[in-house]
């Protein structure tokens, strides 16, 4: 049986990241896209929303999973032009 090889962009890594999302988007499965189509795990840390859901959403996030998901799911963020404010990476194990 051979060994598995683990890359650094296949070692399970986390990412804090603080998202803004506007309004136009808050009917837009933002953040449940990265679960589904980046297959991260995504703890919400903490999170304003505005009454009624009238203003911006603001959410503190801990992505967890591979450096090269998450790296892609940083991209898909930055191509709907939401704020994204990252912290530091950390390896998870």
């Amino acid at each position: 049986m051979q060994a598995l090889t683990l890359t650094n962009d296949d070692r399970t890594t986390e990412q804090r990241i603080r998202l803004r999302i506007p309004k136009h988007y808050h009917q837009e499965p933002v953040i449940s896209q990265l679960v589904s189509q980046y297959h991260l795990t995504v703890n919400i840390i903490a999170a304003i929303l505005g009454a009624n859901a009238k203003g911006d959403g603001w959410f503190d996030l801990n992505l967890k999973g591979s450096s090269t998901n998450i790296q892609a799911a940083l991209i898909y963020l930055d191509e709907l032009d939401l704020e994204v404010w990252q912290g530091e990476e950390s390896d998870g194990w």
